[in-house]
């Protein structure tokens, strides 16, 4: 069983499994009904999204100083006991389950979802 992290609205893998949306917010302009099957998320899961004000730093980042800044404050905001509980889960579920994780940024080394594989990883997850 494995985590895979993805871009949120792209085509869901062969046994995906449930799709986690950790993102601030919804897709914009789409029917809450059309989540699942427009290949957005079947759960939105903000806990493990950004704060608003460090999404906005990372999307800032031009260098990799500006970029080190943004991970250093997501990393922390992770380690909030309610978002570190939910990593510490999203591991143990990797090693009985298949889901996914993802955003909607289109490079994931620019993403906050490079930090959470890697917050992930350091707690034992499985990944494809």
């Amino acid at each position: 069983m494995v985590i895979r992290i993805v871009r949120l609205g792209s085509p869901r893998a062969k046994g995906e499994g449930t799709r986690i949306g950790t993102v601030r917010r919804p897709p914009r302009g789409v029917p809450k009904r059309e989540f699942a099957s427009g290949d957005w998320y079947d759960v939105w899961y903000p806990n493990l999204a950004p704060s608003v004000e460090t999404m906005k730093l990372g999307q800032a980042a031009t260098d990799t100083v500006a970029w080190a800044a943004f991970v250093r404050k997501y990393r922390a905001e992770m380690e909030a006991p309610e978002a570190s509980r939910s990593i510490d889960l999203l591991a143990a579920l990797s090693l009985t389950a298949n889901f996914s994780v993802g955003c909607y940024c289109a490079d994931e080394a620019h993403c906050h979802r490079s930090v959470l594989r890697a917050l992930l990883a350091e707690k034992g997850a499985v990944f494809a």
